[in-house]
This record gives structure tokens, sequence and C-alpha cells, in this order.
């Protein structure tokens, strides 16, 4: 059996993707707790049998010189740690661009802090999520139907990344100039050792990253192996979605690394009488969600361009609507627009464009705003739940709510669970968090999430 240590550490570069990587680790029975910033050894201490930890960011939403910012410090502080691979974990989806969350740049940093000379792996494919990567094609599912990811109905019109090629290598090739080799799916069939003689050959060639489809468990099992063995030589950074996180824990399990045996108890959990919904999400998918919750009895409040943008006064109107209605018993979801369609995403960049500001600037701000609302109303209610929708705006949200960890409670829709937030305002300290990207979650999802509990 595995000493009870460490396994992993992910930086994610959102955070709606980071707990998505903690739900892989967490649903496995790898205790994971997911911080704002690196921790400290006595942070670590305080949770005990903990195996696996990550840190949220937000270098999605950045250009690449404020992406250096943030990920220069995460780096030197997580390869630090006594940790036999860290993880730049991105979204499923691959959103990126050389201006806006450059995985390249990303790469580009962390090349200071780990081996200069190692070949990183790279996983996207995520089977558990719909999302899977062949011959280097990146493919996800949307609802009941699989799109080429460059012909997906919100991916290929992402208001900030759009993807207009599918081709992984071709994409992430305008990111950066190492060459990107390919494990494709033939390569990754039959015994583990004629496996393994193939990717060395690959290594043999010396490419700056090796990119692994997956379309299935058993490759996806297989490529864990892969990435774990190489760590334990010299590939000690991978870059990829959370599907790193299953594939290493199918590989753990078929190995017998094991869960730590004092895991934590969280004791019962009990649907929310009431709840808050706060999206600043423009996808399709929310968009079905805040409509369904709706037609469920929850109470919708549609939040002014003006508001959003204006960060010098707090919207009283609104925010008294949503807390007499939470205090009538009702569930509230305050949201920034309805699909990528809205006119109010047009109408923010313009006022935006007015203010001087870049687009990339809205997910702060806006997020921001978010998160200073929500607080106010959480202490004026005294909520125990809440959901965040949106990849880009859900950090800036936790951050005003002076959250500095979470760890998983219960599984909701794949990559978006509920879970206990840890924060330093003791009126918001055990709250309980749902944190959900664009493209997460069925129509019913706010419905889920408040009705979710166990005895």
């Amino acid at each position: 059996m595995e000493e009870q240590r460490l396994l992993l550490a992910f930086y994610g570069d959102d955070f709606t993707g980071s707990t998505d990587a903690m739900e892989g680790l967490a649903s496995s029975g790898y205790r994971t707790v997911l911080f704002m910033e690196a921790p400290t050894e006595e942070m670590l201490q305080a949770f005990p049998g903990i195996r696996c930890i990550g840190v949220a960011g937000t270098s999605r939403a950045k250009p690449p010189a404020e992406m250096e910012k943030e990920l220069r410090p995460v780096f030197q502080s997580l390869a630090r740690l006594d940790v036999p691979l860290v993880h730049y974990k991105v979204c499923s989806t691959f959103d990126s661009s050389p201006e806006v969350g450059s995985i390249g740049k990303a790469i580009a940093v962390a090349r200071d802090y780990f081996a200069k000379d190692a070949v990183i792996p790279l996983l996207v494919g995520a089977p558990q999520l719909g999302r899977y990567t062949l011959f280097g094609q990146h493919f996800a599912r949307m609802h009941d139907q699989v799109y080429r990811l460059d012909r997906h109905p919100t991916m290929s019109r992402h208001p900030i990344t759009p993807m207009r090629e599918a081709d992984l290598r071709l994409h992430l090739g305008k990111q950066t100039a190492e060459t990107i080799e390919l494990m494709n799916f033939l390569e990754l069939e039959g015994d583990p050792e004629t496996v393994r003689e193939r990717f060395a050959g690959k290594l043999q060639e010396k490419p700056g990253i090796i990119l692994f489809d997956v379309i299935d468990e058993a490759r996806l099992q297989m490529a864990g192996q892969l990435i774990w063995e190489a760590a334990q030589r010299q590939s000690r950074f991978v870059v990829g979605s959370s599907g790193v996180e299953y594939a290493l824990t199918a590989h753990w399990k078929a190995a017998g690394i094991q869960p730590a045996a004092d895991r934590i108890a969280h004791g019962p959990i009990k649907p929310a009488e009431r709840m808050l919904v706060v999206s600043g999400s423009a996808s399709p998918v929310t968009k079905l969600q805040i409509e369904t919750a709706l037609q469920q009895g929850f109470h919708g409040i549609r939040i002014p361009v003006d508001a959003l943008v204006d960060s010098r006064s707090v919207p009283q109107n609104l925010l008294q609507e949503a807390i007499a209605h939470l205090q009538a018993g009702t569930s509230v979801v305050l949201y920034t627009a309805l699909g990528p369609d809205d006119q109010a995403i047009s109408e923010t960049r313009e006022r935006l464009n007015l203010l001087g500001l870049k687009d990339t600037d809205s997910s702060e701000l806006i997020g921001r705003n978010l998160g200073r609302w929500t607080r106010e109303i959480m202490q004026a209610v005294q909520l125990r739940r809440v959901v965040i929708a949106g990849g880009d705006t859900s950090g800036f949200v936790m951050r005003e709510m002076n959250v500095y960890g979470l760890e998983m409670l219960l599984p909701i829709s794949p990559g978006a669970p509920l879970c206990k937030a840890y924060s330093f305002a003791k009126e918001l300290d055990g709250i309980e968090v749902a944190l959900k990207g664009g493209q997460l979650g069925s129509p019913d999802y706010f419905v889920k999430v408040q009705q979710a509990g166990w005895e």
C-alpha cells in the first residue's frame, strides 16, 4: 500500500473547472481540498487524511502578462511541495487563445519551475463529462448530441475565446512554439508493455508536449498509467482537463494506491428550503437552467447593465427584492444574461468600451460586483446554500466572499458538485456552494442543487 502522502497538486485556470477536478479525485475517495491560494504547511495540517490539493485561479480570463503575474508565485509554491505530480488544469473544452487564457503561456511559465527538458503530457478528453479526443480532434457533448468543438453551439460562439479549430495540436500551436506529438487511440490499444514501448518511442523524438487521445475508460486508464509512470522519472508537470484526475484515480486504484484511512465525515446534509443562484454565464445551457428554475417557482431578477458595469454603487432596489423573496421562502435567480444572443451582452461590451475597459476586464468587474452583492444578500438572510454559474466569474465571486477553501460534499451533476466552503468570514464559514461552468448540468440543475441532501 502507498504511504499516506500527497499524490497530486493542481492549479485550475478557472474556479468551476477547479471544482470539476476536485470532484474527479474526491468521488474516488481521495480527500481533496481546493484552496484559493497555495496553502501553507499549517493549512494542510488542518485537513487530516488529505491526499490531493488544488489551487483555484482565474488565469483563463486573463491576457498573457496578467497570467504570468498570477502563475509564477503559484507554480513556485507547488514546485516546492513534496508531491509527485503537478497539474495545470484547463477547461475540458480547451477555452484559450493567444490573447486570453493562453495555455501555451502557462506551459512557458511552468518550464521555469519544473523539469526544463521533460516532455509535458496533455490530456483533455473526459468521457465522464462527454469530452472526447480522437486523432487529436476534440469533441464535446451538449445534452444528447456530441459536436466537434469548432461546430459546438456554445464553444464556436464563445464571447471571449471562440473555438474555430477542433484539432488541439493546431489550436495550441498558435499559443506555443513547442512541438506537439500525439499518442492516438490506436497506439493506446494492446497490453500495457506494448503500449509503454510505443510511448517510449514517442519520447525518443523529444517533443515538448505529447497529447493523449481519450475516447473511453480503457484508454483513459492507460493514459493515466503512462502519465503517472512518467512522473516517477522526470515529467512532473501535466496539462489537461479533469480527465487527468479521472485517468490518475483509475490507475491508482488498479495499482493499489489507496485513499487515506481517516476520511472526513461531513454528517447529514439537508435539502435547502430556499437558495440563491447567481449567474454570470451567457451559455445556452445556463439559459435553459434559469428558465427551468423559473418554471419551478424560483423568482428571477435580471441585473441591469448599468448596475453590472458600475462598481461605485450598490443596486439596493435589486438586492432588497432578492432579500424580500428569500425571507418569504422563495428561491431567487440573479442573472446577467439569458443565452449568447441576449442583447445585454453587446450592451455590456459597449459600456465597458466607453469606460476604456477591454472585453477581458469584464469577467473581473462583473464577478467582483456579483460577489459583493451575493455576500450582502447571504448575510442579510443567513442563507446556507448558493449556486454560482459562470466559469470566468465564479473565482472573483468566491474571493469577494472571503472563501479560502472548498471541499466536495455531494455530486450533483458531473463537474459541478455541491461543496462546503471554508471562509475567513465567520458568518459564511461552512456554507454550501455549487460552482457551475456554462456547459455543465442538466436543465433542472438548479432545482437538483436545492433538493440535494442525504441523511
